[in-house]
Protein backbone atom coordinates (compact mmCIF):
# COMPACT_ATOMS: atom_id res chain seq x y z
CA UNK A 1 0.00 0.00 0.00
CA UNK A 2 2.83 2.34 0.78
CA UNK A 3 3.88 1.55 -2.61
CA UNK A 4 1.43 3.90 -4.42
CA UNK A 5 0.37 6.13 -1.91
CA UNK A 6 3.53 8.26 -3.11
CA UNK A 7 2.53 8.17 -6.46
CA UNK A 8 -0.94 9.32 -5.42
CA UNK A 9 0.23 12.59 -3.51
CA UNK A 10 2.36 13.41 -6.30
CA UNK A 11 -0.63 13.07 -8.84
CA UNK A 12 -2.93 15.23 -6.06
CA UNK A 13 0.37 17.75 -6.20
CA UNK A 14 0.05 17.70 -10.09
CA UNK A 15 -3.57 18.45 -9.95
CA UNK A 16 -3.41 20.78 -7.13
CA UNK A 17 -1.04 23.33 -8.54
CA UNK A 18 -3.68 23.90 -11.37
CA UNK A 19 -6.23 24.61 -8.69
CA UNK A 20 -3.63 26.67 -6.84
CA UNK A 21 -3.39 29.01 -9.71
CA UNK A 22 -7.10 29.23 -10.02
CA UNK A 23 -8.29 30.19 -6.23
CA UNK A 24 -5.19 32.85 -5.58
CA UNK A 25 -5.68 36.41 -6.62
CA UNK A 26 -3.77 37.64 -9.84
CA UNK A 27 -1.92 40.01 -7.87
CA UNK A 28 -1.62 38.49 -5.46
CA UNK A 29 2.88 39.84 -4.95
CA UNK A 30 2.19 42.87 -6.88
CA UNK A 31 1.11 44.19 -10.17
CA UNK A 32 3.15 42.78 -13.02
CA UNK A 33 4.40 39.84 -10.97
CA UNK A 34 3.39 36.32 -11.98
CA UNK A 35 4.41 33.86 -9.50
CA UNK A 36 4.41 30.06 -10.85
CA UNK A 37 3.71 27.12 -8.63
CA UNK A 38 6.31 24.35 -9.29
CA UNK A 39 5.29 22.02 -5.85
CA UNK A 40 5.56 19.15 -8.38
CA UNK A 41 9.08 19.83 -9.27
CA UNK A 42 9.59 20.17 -5.51
CA UNK A 43 8.06 17.30 -4.10
CA UNK A 44 10.21 15.42 -6.91
CA UNK A 45 13.39 16.82 -5.78
CA UNK A 46 12.64 16.18 -2.39
CA UNK A 47 11.74 12.51 -3.43
CA UNK A 48 14.99 12.28 -5.06
CA UNK A 49 16.99 13.45 -2.08
CA UNK A 50 15.34 11.50 0.62
CA UNK A 51 13.85 8.65 -1.20
CA UNK A 52 15.02 6.49 -4.09
CA UNK A 53 17.10 8.39 -6.53
CA UNK A 54 16.32 6.09 -9.54
CA UNK A 55 12.21 6.65 -8.87
CA UNK A 56 12.47 10.47 -8.34
CA UNK A 57 14.02 10.49 -12.15
CA UNK A 58 11.58 7.61 -13.27
CA UNK A 59 8.47 10.13 -12.06
CA UNK A 60 10.28 13.25 -13.01
CA UNK A 61 10.21 12.05 -16.11
CA UNK A 62 6.61 10.56 -16.26
CA UNK A 63 5.18 13.87 -14.65
CA UNK A 64 7.46 15.90 -16.83
CA UNK A 65 5.41 13.95 -20.36
CA UNK A 66 2.01 14.50 -18.04
CA UNK A 67 2.79 17.92 -17.11
CA UNK A 68 3.98 18.49 -21.05
CA UNK A 69 0.60 17.23 -22.53
CA UNK A 70 -1.50 18.44 -19.99
CA UNK A 71 -0.10 22.30 -19.82
CA UNK A 72 2.14 23.00 -22.56
CA UNK A 73 2.13 23.57 -26.17
CA UNK A 74 5.21 21.91 -26.96
CA UNK A 75 5.51 18.89 -26.04
CA UNK A 76 9.22 18.46 -24.55
CA UNK A 77 10.54 20.90 -22.30
CA UNK A 78 9.20 19.73 -19.23
CA UNK A 79 9.59 15.92 -19.95
CA UNK A 80 13.60 16.67 -20.51
CA UNK A 81 13.54 19.38 -17.36
CA UNK A 82 12.41 17.55 -14.65
CA UNK A 83 14.52 14.62 -14.71
CA UNK A 84 17.92 16.44 -15.65
CA UNK A 85 17.27 18.56 -12.38
CA UNK A 86 16.56 15.64 -10.38
CA UNK A 87 19.81 14.21 -12.31
CA UNK A 88 21.80 17.09 -11.42
CA UNK A 89 20.13 17.22 -7.97
CA UNK A 90 21.61 13.49 -7.41
CA UNK A 91 25.15 14.61 -8.25
CA UNK A 92 24.92 17.34 -5.74
CA UNK A 93 23.76 15.16 -3.24
CA UNK A 94 26.78 13.14 -3.18
CA UNK A 95 28.63 15.96 -2.07
CA UNK A 96 26.38 17.90 -0.07
CA UNK A 97 24.97 16.66 3.58
CA UNK A 98 21.47 15.34 3.56
CA UNK A 99 19.13 17.84 5.61
CA UNK A 100 16.27 19.60 5.39
CA UNK A 101 17.75 22.92 5.22
CA UNK A 102 20.35 21.63 2.09
CA UNK A 103 17.14 20.04 0.48
CA UNK A 104 15.23 23.45 0.43
CA UNK A 105 17.77 25.33 -0.87
CA UNK A 106 18.60 22.51 -3.23
CA UNK A 107 14.87 22.73 -4.70
CA UNK A 108 15.07 26.38 -4.82
CA UNK A 109 17.55 25.93 -7.13
CA UNK A 110 16.07 23.22 -9.42
CA UNK A 111 12.90 25.44 -9.53
CA UNK A 112 14.99 28.12 -10.72
CA UNK A 113 17.31 25.95 -13.07
CA UNK A 114 13.64 24.87 -14.26
CA UNK A 115 12.06 28.54 -14.75
CA UNK A 116 15.31 29.71 -16.80
CA UNK A 117 14.94 26.83 -19.03
CA UNK A 118 11.32 27.77 -19.67
CA UNK A 119 12.36 31.21 -20.22
CA UNK A 120 14.81 30.07 -22.49
CA UNK A 121 12.73 27.92 -24.33
CA UNK A 122 10.21 30.25 -24.67
CA UNK A 123 12.74 33.20 -26.15
CA UNK A 124 14.05 30.42 -28.19
CA UNK A 125 11.02 29.74 -29.89
CA UNK A 126 9.58 33.68 -29.87
CA UNK A 127 7.09 32.75 -27.46
CA UNK A 128 8.19 35.54 -25.27
CA UNK A 129 10.34 38.84 -25.52
CA UNK A 130 11.13 39.26 -21.73
CA UNK A 131 14.29 40.76 -20.75
CA UNK A 132 16.31 39.01 -18.83
CA UNK A 133 16.10 41.37 -15.89
CA UNK A 134 12.38 41.56 -16.10
CA UNK A 135 11.98 38.08 -16.16
CA UNK A 136 14.33 38.19 -12.37
CA UNK A 137 12.36 40.58 -10.97
CA UNK A 138 8.72 39.68 -12.16
CA UNK A 139 9.34 36.03 -12.52
CA UNK A 140 11.53 33.98 -10.82
CA UNK A 141 11.56 36.11 -7.89
CA UNK A 142 8.10 35.83 -7.04
CA UNK A 143 7.98 32.25 -8.22
CA UNK A 144 11.03 31.65 -5.76
CA UNK A 145 9.06 33.09 -2.83
CA UNK A 146 5.99 31.25 -3.12
CA UNK A 147 7.53 28.11 -3.25
CA UNK A 148 9.74 28.92 -0.46
CA UNK A 149 6.88 28.97 1.37
CA UNK A 150 5.40 25.89 0.04
CA UNK A 151 9.06 24.60 0.76
CA UNK A 152 8.81 25.53 4.26
CA UNK A 153 5.10 23.79 4.62
CA UNK A 154 5.73 20.79 2.97
CA UNK A 155 9.26 19.07 3.35
CA UNK A 156 9.16 17.76 6.32
CA UNK A 157 6.30 15.82 5.51
CA UNK A 158 7.51 15.34 2.06
CA UNK A 159 10.96 14.20 3.49
CA UNK A 160 9.18 11.22 6.11
CA UNK A 161 7.16 10.43 2.99
CA UNK A 162 9.98 9.97 0.98
CA UNK A 163 12.22 8.14 3.40
CA UNK A 164 8.84 5.50 4.11
CA UNK A 165 8.58 4.84 0.49
CA UNK A 166 12.42 4.01 0.29
CA UNK A 167 11.77 1.56 3.14
CA UNK A 168 8.96 0.03 1.32
CA UNK A 169 10.96 -0.31 -1.80
CA UNK A 170 13.50 -2.40 0.23
CA UNK A 171 11.16 -4.53 2.30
Amino acid sequence: MRRFLLPLILLAIFIGESIFVQITPYDLLGSGKIAAPRFLMGALVILTIFGSKKHGILYSLLFGLLFDIVYVEIIGIYLFLFPVIAFITTKLMRILHMNIAVASIIVLLGITLLEAGVYQMNLLIHHSDMVFSVFLSSRLLPTLILNAIFIILAVYPLKRLSEKFADSLIE
